[in-house]
């Protein structure tokens, strides 16, 4: 008996995305095979297989933009763990693009959004910084006043003269 994925369309989980991915690509598969492979399952806006620049050669998975969420679920729902070319296919959503940077390593946002925050940290930190020297200061002028015997105004007057 084939083991069939069920695919909401409505309520909680609704994934109304029409980009699938599809895992599990053997190496002569390319865009056209990939096409030819989803076409029974309506109109295809893009296939992309993408090609790792080093070897020259696609890194095992492809995307298929579907003109219809529709289109989508019922492609998810007959091609996952389904065959081709001897290899079993994983086929799932596509998960949005990440762009690399923000406080988590990776985030959906670009690397600049976060600089608002980073202005804002590195201030505070600037301005604890300013504070803790201001504070030895005064600590100094303490430990000198009271290591002299002066008064407060006699100390202030020392430090100037120095």
């Amino acid at each position: 008996m084939a083991q069939t994925t069920l695919v909401s369309l409505s309520g909680k989980g609704t994934n109304p995305k029409t980009t699938l991915y599809v895992g599990g690509l053997e190496e002569s598969v390319t865009d056209a095979i990939l096409h030819a492979a989803f076409i029974p399952f309506g109109d295809i806006k893009d296939v992309s297989v993408p090609i790792d620049h080093a070897s020259g050669k696609h890194r095992g998975f492809g995307f298929v933009d579907f003109e219809t969420a529709e289109d989508a679920a019922d492609a998810i729902d007959n091609m996952h763990n389904g065959e081709l070319f001897g290899r079993v296919l994983r086929v799932n959503y596509a998960q949005p693009m990440k762009i690399k940077g923000g406080d988590k390593g990776w985030a959906s946002q670009p690397v600049w959004a976060d600089a608002d925050d980073w202005f804002e940290r590195a201030e505070a930190e600037n301005q604890l910084e300013e504070l803790e020297e201001r504070e030895a200061k005064a600590a100094e002028r303490a430990a000198l006043t009271a290591a002299a015997g002066l008064d407060a105004m006699q100390a202030v007057e020392a430090e100037g003269a120095q």
